[in-house]
């Protein structure tokens, strides 16, 4: 059908973009998308049963009942030219096979810390450093407490001067939306250089 064509009456489809939701084991990645998604979100949640005892570390996070076990996935408009398709890693260690496959064609990633254990993310960071992936940390202020400042979060996880670090509520659509808002700022500039 003449006309049907939207390139054709000068419409362009906006430009899509897979961005990487990463870190530790409840952290809030799964939040993170659930909170920021314009649309109802894919997860791929399953309970903890008494099988993850000895195997999942829920010191610090007693209130965890559900874990991801392939990916969460959501999509955001940032404008009328871009598309951001999240994809929400799995956080725990006997699932870290599948980032390889999740992070093909990923532009960059957010990698969420908990400040009550940082630890749980370091992998994540390492993750993204040794395959140049352009990530912004992710700070989330579980409880709405931010105990400390991103220069002593950068500095206790050295990571180089350049990299973002955000103070963030995962719960929170607006806060959430600023933090992918930063990564986008960062792919900018790092494609610019």
């Amino acid at each position: 059908m003449v006309g049907s064509d939207p390139t054709a009456r000068g419409i362009s489809a906006p430009d899509a973009v897979k961005i990487l939701i990463a870190g530790g084991f409840g952290v809030g990645k799964t939040t993170m998308v659930g909170s920021v998604s314009e649309i109802v979100p894919l997860r791929t949640e399953e309970p903890l049963t008494t099988a993850g005892l000895g195997v999942d570390d829920l010191d610090g996070i007693p209130e965890k009942h559900a874990t991801t076990v392939a990916l969460d996935f959501g999509r955001i408009s940032i404008g009328q030219d871009l598309v951001l398709y999240l994809f929400g890693t799995p956080g725990q260690q006997r699932f870290w096979f599948m980032w390889n496959d999740l992070a093909i064609g990923a532009l960059g990633a957010v990698v969420l810390i908990d400040v009550r254990r940082p630890e749980s993310s370091f992998a994540a960071i390492d993750f993204f450093e040794r395959r140049g992936i352009p990530f912004v940390i992710g700070v989330n202020g579980f409880y709405g407490e931010h105990p400390y400042d991103p220069d002593e979060i950068r500095d206790s996880l050295t990571l180089p001067e350049g990299t973002p670090v955000l103070l963030f509520d995962a719960r929170e659509r607006t806060s959430s939306r600023d933090v992918l808002i930063a990564l986008i700022d960062q792919l900018i500039a790092t494609s610019a250089r």
